[in-house]
């Protein structure tokens, strides 16, 4: 054992004898079983739980066996793991070699000469430094192996670079092999490749840093997608619960009606049965007298007595026709089913194909109904008048007892279709409101060249107001008139036929007719507003009010992140900028509207060409709650 102790290289060879088998690591306390087999105590320990077996050769033990320590073994592992950090500090030393003078053999090197190929220590290199002899030598730090910067074919200093073969060379290779090379001295070549990697290194920071930027951007748009998929479930959530109390309400009331119709029809029972039963008492009660009559033994009493019979005996009974078909029952039922069926159809088609849908029902609708004037006159819009020949209906025809009930449902049938496209016109506008970040566009137009200097359009800026009449019950009017927002809640504005009922919309106080006017628009936002022109007839209760949906309007429109030009339901798609400032150049003489994106100069997008048939007003559309327009303070 003790021959064994002595050598390494025996110890090494009993390395993996001395390893636990559980651990694969060296023994740590080690201990021996019945089975003969060596484990780590605590490694043994923590494999047994209930039952106990050899982990090695998995011999099963009846009970736990009493562990003791193997103290030779224990022995054999501290002197393995002494000898072995020993031979790992030995070979880290031969790896930290000291370079030796090569003159004296004994003092520790200081410089290496290249031209003597000889490393020397402080006082062998007094010579090289002292003796001019020794000055065109070539000192440099130490160099561990000299035989690197030999030439292997020439055996001559490699002092030279071949920049073309990328290696070192010597005088010899220069005039040889590499005749005609270009070539440098190696700490030159050093300095280039230092100032490579120095731009390499500059070039990989760059590209690091903007890599860190986009990936802040992205968890900025993460986050914000967050926020906007939060806010959308918010507004989905809130019109679809509105759609529900709509729902709610509708049928609430046709219950109701359908309540009090019984409730009527029962109490008309219970009269009816209440005066049969005083009938048929009143006629028991006339039996008994003609039982008592009959049971007179008086001849000369019976014959003196008189009866009359009950006046219940002249009415005929008969079961009245009560039921639930009135007027009201009928159209909810009707109303309920139609406006089931026309859900389905619907919910039938892709989201995505809902809102044309809705739109063209309510186009269609629209288009077949029949308003009427404030005489009564059905047929005859307002805004238009009659033409030639028309012969004017003098009121509507008188509908026959069969056809009323048909009328109503088909009435209310309208009436709660209406609501529900209403509502889904609603839901689509909000649900396609973007709160994610809109592509990036610029403020100024492609047609740079036709920009304008701003101050020539100044010469025809005027004054404007937002007239109050006009405004939505949605539009809040501030600022003197000159600033509208749009929000969810009602202005308590007066009832007047100026005013615009469905679509949140305002006009200004003033129209022109004729010579160059020019005003300019501050946005809060580009998204769900529209700025444009409207002839004061233009309608303000149909769904075609709204600005270019009508011959009567022209407007821009930004729809999410869409930018059109409209007129008369015809749209034309922009090229969508996002300007903070639009100026309008109204020319009624050239019969010519402007519209410019406004900065340091005034950038046309788009212009409209019309004829004058009547005097114009600068107009507004705002859909988005929380979005406004201000009219800006122009100074010539």
């Amino acid at each position: 054992m003790a021959e064994v102790l002595q050598s390494d290289f025996s110890l090494l060879g009993l390395e993996e004898e001395l390893t636990c088998s559980i651990c694969l690591s060296t023994f740590q306390c080690p201990v021996t079983i019945p089975c003969g087999h060596n484990f780590c105590q605590d490694c043994l320990l923590a494999t047994w739980r209930d039952t106990y077996s050899c982990p090695q050769c998995r011999t099963h033990f009846p009970t736990k066996p009493e562990l003791k320590k193997n103290t030779v073994l224990s022995t054999v592992v501290e002197t393995f793991n002494l000898r072995s950090s020993k031979s790992e500090m030995s070979r880290m030393k031969e790896e930290k070699k000291v370079i030796r003078c090569d003159t004296c053999m004994e003092a520790e090197a200081a410089q290496t000469c290249l031209t003597c190929m000889a490393s020397f220590c402080e006082e062998h290199l007094r010579p090289h430094r002292e003796n001019p002899n020794f000055a065109v030598h070539q000192l440099s730090d130490l160099v561990s192996d000299l035989s690197e910067r030999i030439c292997p074919d020439h055996h001559k200093l490699m002092e030279l670079f071949c920049s073309e073969h990328g290696r070192p060379i010597c005088s010899l290779c220069l005039q040889q092999v590499h005749k005609g090379c270009s070539f440098t001295s190696p700490e030159e070549q050093r300095s280039l490749k230092e100032s490579d990697l120095r731009e390499k290194l500059g070039l990989l920071d760059g590209k690091i840093k903007k890599n860190d930027i986009v990936l802040s951007q992205m968890m900025d748009t993460q986050n914000k997608l967050k926020d906007s998929a939060a806010n959308r479930k918010k507004i989905v959530a809130a019109d679809y619960q509105q759609m529900r109390d709509m729902l709610t309400r509708e049928e609430r009331d046709a219950l109701h009606a359908v309540d009090r119709e019984m409730e009527s029809g029962q109490t008309k029972l219970r009269a009816l049965m209440k005066k049969f039963n005083e009938n048929i008492d009143n006629m028991n009660k006339a039996k008994e007298d003609i039982h008592n009559l009959l049971s007179q033994s008086q001849t000369l009493a019976f014959l003196q007595a008189s009866f009359n019979l009950p006046q219940a005996v002249n009415f005929d009974p008969y079961t009245p026709r009560i039921n639930l078909d009135s007027k009201k029952v009928t159209a909810s039922l009707a109303s309920a089913a139609a406006l089931k069926e026309h859900m389905s159809e619907i919910f039938k088609q892709p989201v995505e194909a809902r809102e044309q849908m809705i739109k063209r029902e309510i186009n269609i609708d629209t288009a077949t109904s029949e308003p009427q004037d404030p005489s009564g006159n059905p047929g005859i819009p307002r805004s238009h008048s009659p033409a030639p020949g028309t012969k004017l209906k003098t009121g509507p025809k008188k509908k026959s007892a069969k056809q009323q009930p048909q009328q109503a449902s088909q009435t209310t049938e309208n009436a709660l279709k209406a609501k529900l496209a209403q509502s889904m016109e609603n839901l689509s506008f909000l649900a396609s409101k973007s709160s994610d970040t809109p592509p990036e566009t610029t403020n100024i137009p492609l047609n740079v060249n036709m920009a304008e200097k701003r101050s020539e359009l100044l010469k025809y800026s005027t004054v404007l107001t937002l007239d109050p009449r006009t405004a939505h019950k949605r539009i809040t009017l501030t600022e003197e008139f000159t600033k509208a927002s749009v929000s969810d809640g009602h202005t308590n504005y007066p009832d007047c036929p100026e005013r615009f009922a469905v679509c949140s919309q305002v006009l200004t106080s003033k129209g022109f007719s004729r010579g160059r006017h020019y005003w300019e628009v501050k946005l809060s936002s580009n998204n769900f507003i529209g700025i444009g022109l409207a002839y004061g007839s233009i309608d303000r209760k149909g769904p075609t009010s709204r600005l270019g949906r009508n011959n009567q309007s022209w407007c821009v429109e930004w729809f999410n992140v869409k930018l059109s030009a409209w007129h008369n339901s015809s749209e034309t798609v922009l090229a969508n900028y996002s300007p903070k400032r639009v100026g309008v150049l109204l020319d009624c003489e050239g019969g010519m509207a402007t519209f410019y994106s406004v900065a340091d100069r005034a950038y046309p997008f788009h212009s409209f060409v019309f004829p004058f048939a009547e005097a114009v007003y600068p107009a507004f559309w705002l859909f988005s709650s929380g979005s406004s327009i201000s009219l800006c303070k122009l100074v010539a």
